[in-house]
């Protein structure tokens, strides 16, 4: 039997995995997430899911049951060689919008599998291009003056208020919102746990 730990407090992912029937536990990975040093987002949000994963899956290990696995995932925005992660202020959050309007950017998750018994690894990624739009009179003040664009990557939630800038995407949606669903099913499958596997008794 699966069971999952979710290295992470993401409302987000959390939203995601429940929609999936995936039972799990939430335990947040607190370990700093420091970009320089990195020039290629996907090696760097491979390298950040990999940490998380890895500092729980150590944590739990001495009374982990069989089959447990620890999911570790990280989320930037990349535009011109420039990795965006959240924003430190509503400055910081302004210029980040500023740079990708009437632009495409890049959207990377770093998802990685440990198994907290052995501490095996599996690291993935997955990348969507999103186009944002030229922002209406006043929207950039307006949006700024919610709460949503501080904790999220590049500043915007595709799944809230920030869908009224996003003109069109390519790619996996759910990979924008944080965590990409079809490819976790498919590292899930690696480990010997089919979609929907996880249903047991409750498949009709």
């Amino acid at each position: 039997m699966l069971n999952l730990i979710l290295a992470s407090a993401s409302p987000r992912r959390i939203e995601l995995l429940k929609m999936i029937d995936l039972a799990f536990e939430v335990m947040p990975a607190n370990i700093e997430e420091e970009s320089e040093g990195f020039n290629d987002a996907g090696k760097y949000v491979m390298e950040m899911s990999k940490r998380k994963a890895l500092y729980v899956a150590k944590k739990v290990r001495g009374k982990a049951a069989e089959d447990t696995f620890v999911l570790g995932a990280d989320t930037v925005v990349s535009i011109d060689g420039i990795i965006l992660g959240k924003p430190t202020d509503e400055n910081h959050a302004f210029r980040m919008l500023k740079l990708m309007e009437n632009r495409w950017h890049e959207v990377i998750t770093g998802l990685t599998l440990v198994n907290a018994k052995t501490l095996k690894c599996q690291t993935d990624s997955e990348l969507t291009r999103v186009k944002i739009s030229s922002y209406p009179k006043g929207f950039m003040d307006r949006y700024l003056s919610t709460k949503e664009p501080y904790d999220k990557a590049g500043s915007y939630g595709i799944q809230g208020l920030g869908s009224l800038m996003v003109e069109c995407i390519e790619g996996c949606y759910f990979n924008v919102m944080g965590l990409p669903l079809f490819r976790l099913s498919r590292m899930l499958e690696k480990e010997g746990h089919e979609v929907l596997s996880w249903l047991g008794a409750n498949v009709v």
